[in-house]
């Protein structure tokens, strides 16, 4: 039979309050008070993060622009330079322990992108991988970025797919932390809006596909019970 894993389906949540529950479940984890792996699905309202690698001069615009915008910027713990997440953007924070899945990093990012990969080719974009720059790609736009962090054995953080995002803040930055380098999303690539269901759909899918598991549903508030 195959393995199983949590997943909890939720709408909007705001950063921190997933970073925190990110942290909450990796301690979790590694003491087994839960005895499975749980990916998380959501949105965030606009914020940038920076990974370890990222700083304020990977933005492009003034500090008097970026206050009076509101959008929070948070330095992370997650690998990478900069990213943007928003509405219309599709989140997954898996909460994994690598020694048990045995799978090393580097086949676990692999496929994270081959999930991507498959779920935007359901909906006909063709993307492909970038092994300099992880995440997918159509061409030279960057359509899915990938961010991780290990902790104790514990890998958090995960990956993010601009489905129906506004562009407006991608350009508020070097995506990547690279000059010239432009973001993309599902719509406009396809010219029109895209179901934001249908794209979970397709994720939680290709998930069960590619890591050989089968997801089990549960809400937020059952997930807490267990911690």
């Amino acid at each position: 039979m195959s393995k199983t894993w949590l997943c909890v389906e939720l709408e909007s949540m705001d950063y921190m309050q997933a970073w925190d529950l990110q942290t909450r479940l990796v301690d979790a984890r590694k003491k087994r008070i839960i005895d499975r792996d749980v990916i998380l699905l959501l949105e965030h309202p606009p914020v940038f993060t920076l990974g370890r690698r990222g700083g304020m001069d990977d933005l492009t615009v003034s500090p008097d622009l970026l206050e009076k915008s509101g959008i929070p910027v948070v330095q992370v713990e997650r690998g990478g330079v900069i990213t943007f997440h928003g509405p219309g953007q599709l989140i997954m924070y898996p909460i994994i322990d690598l020694n048990i899945a045995r799978m090393r990093v580097v086949d676990y990012v692999e496929k994270l992108e081959e999930v991507m990969i498959r779920a935007v080719a359901d909906l006909g974009i063709t993307a492909e991988r970038n092994p300099i720059n992880r995440g997918i790609w159509v061409g030279n736009k960057k359509l899915g970025s990938i961010g991780i962090a290990i902790r104790r054995g514990i890998c958090f953080h995960g990956m993010s797919l601009n489905v129906n995002i506004s562009m407006k803040h991608f350009g508020w930055m070097n995506p990547c932390g690279l000059k010239g380098v432009e973001a993309s999303s599902m719509q406009r690539e396809l010219s029109h809006k895209v179901s934001m269901s249908m794209v979970f759909g397709a994720i939680k899918n290709h998930v069960e596909s590619i890591f050989g598991i089968n997801l089990i549903e549960t809400s937020l508030p059952e997930l807490l019970k267990r911690l």
